[in-house]
């Protein structure tokens, strides 16, 4: 299985549609804090907007999605002359339409969801992204074309809204991640994600590191098989990444071990020998550091095993 789909069926993800915002020109949409291990994201189908979180200001256009790993407060914003109106919703059985006071005839057609995930490979996977994530679908050609087929589906089945519409738009919001977590390079992007080196050697790297965490990982060996320097395989690394080999290392031996303690019975000592620690005190540290509680803490509220 390839690391994207592993990532996402390690991190138990669920996606949910929540609105669908048809809002006229000057309009100001507040969007409160979300909760703990979930990630709101927006996709923009129709018209221009812009979306500000923090000291962060996004232009949106057709194509684009933004993602919040952090769940923070934001504001989506569309142009006009005069004051900002609010909005008004009305509740449907999938989702909400999100619509300008005073009934302002729409000038973008924008879906808001959330995407909720586990404790473990979850919380590690979405805190290693940038905050926000926004992607340029409309930069690539091949994406472009994805993205109004799956922008199609989306827009169709909230029309229908039906039997079955809820789990439909569930797994076209799954199918946005992905794509997000694949593509999200270069042009189409702010900020580099590491679920997406377009360098081959170095996404052959990444495979490696998730698909054998436990193994001797050290940059001689990497830069060996990547047939680089030690510099250039290092360079290369953190501009294809975003990130270190080491941070990127523990960071895979960390989903793995929240993976063997979520569904195994192997003893924390055991688990941490087989994700490359060779102490059980340094691997203690290092799960609390980033996940913020002990091993046996996380798998007595974590434990999948009967379940």
């Amino acid at each position: 299985m390839d690391s994207v789909s592993r990532l996402l069926r390690l991190a138990r993800l669920r996606a949910d549609l929540d609105k669908r915002c048809l809002l006229g020109a000057g309009t100001r949409m507040e969007v409160p804090t979300h909760g703990e291990r979930e990630a709101p994201f927006h996709v923009l189908l129709e018209g221009t907007c812009r979306l500000q979180v923090g000291t962060v200001l996004l232009d949106l256009r057709p194509g684009d999605v933004v993602m919040i790993p952090s769940g923070a407060p934001h504001r989506v914003i569309t142009d006009g002359k005069g004051d900002q109106v609010g909005t008004a919703e009305a509740a449907g059985d999938a989702f909400v339409t999100t619509r300008s006071e005073h009934g302002a005839e729409p000038v973008i057609d924008l879906f808001c969801g959330h995407y909720t995930f586990d404790a473990g490979t979850g919380s590690l996977l979405f805190s290693s992204l940038p905050d926000p994530v926004h992607v340029s679908f409309g930069q690539s050609a091949e994406s472009d074309e994805v993205l109004r087929m799956l922008s199609a589906l989306m827009r169709g089945e909230a029309r229908r809204e039906g039997e079955g519409t809820a789990a439909i738009l569930s797994a076209l919001c799954t199918v946005l991640l992905a794509m997000v977590l694949r593509t999200a390079r270069g042009d189409t992007t702010r900020s580099t994600l590491w679920t997406a080196a377009a360098d081959g050697r170095i996404a052959s790297a990444v495979e490696g590191m998730l698909d054998d965490p436990g193994a001797d990982w050290t940059i001689e060996r990497l830069s060996r098989t990547a047939a680089m320097s030690r510099a250039t395989f290092l360079r290369h690394f953190t501009r294809d990444t975003g990130t270190t080999v080491g941070v990127f290392l523990t960071r895979a031996r960390l989903m793995a071990a929240a993976e063997l303690l979520a569904t195994t019975d192997a003893t924390v000592a055991a688990v941490a020998g087989q994700v490359g620690y060779y102490s059980e005190s340094a691997f203690s540290r290092a799960f609390r550091a980033h996940l913020g509680t002990t091993p046996a803490r996380f798998r007595r509220e974590n434990s999948l095993r009967g379940a």
